[in-house]
């Protein structure tokens, strides 16, 4: 299995680092974030060191986000959360901390502070056009 030196996630799924396991199986674990958003935050990371969702092997993330859905499950009804965010970030502009494929999924309630809105900015249709047209010209 391919490790990166210094990744944090490949010292935990080698047991050189110690964690709170939810959920293992061949090729992923989900953890408990030890610097939380809010109780239950839970890191769903493929075993396989990937820096990013464009590096990762897809059968990774296919059991990624099998384990998410059964995590996700769980946190619903261990925790009762109002709501539930998924999130996955690529690079340090998204906000990416971790250099190694993961998954957050961070139970929500109203009021509890912790935002994650943004202003919404339409696109002009015919930008919007050319956007899509250079995306799917590359799509392989």
């Amino acid at each position: 299995m391919r490790s990166a030196v210094d990744c944090v996630f490949c010292k935990i799924r080698d047991g050189l680092l110690p964690a709170t396991k939810l959920y293992e199986d061949d090729r992923v674990m989900a953890i408990l974030d030890i610097h939380p958003l809010n109780e239950g935050h839970t890191l769903v990371i493929p075993k396989a060191h990937a820096p990013t969702l464009l590096d990762a092997d897809p059968e990774d993330l296919a059991a990624a986000a099998r384990a998410a859905q059964t995590v996700a499950r769980a946190l619903w009804r261990a925790l009762q959360p109002q709501g539930l965010n998924l999130l996955q970030a690529n690079g340090p502009a998204a906000f990416q901390s971790v250099p190694h494929l993961h998954l957050h999924l961070i139970p929500r309630w109203e009021g509890d502070g912790k935002g994650f809105d943004w202003k919404l900015v339409p696109l002009d249709p015919a930008r919007l056009r050319e956007v899509g047209d250079r995306i799917r010209a590359h799509m392989e």
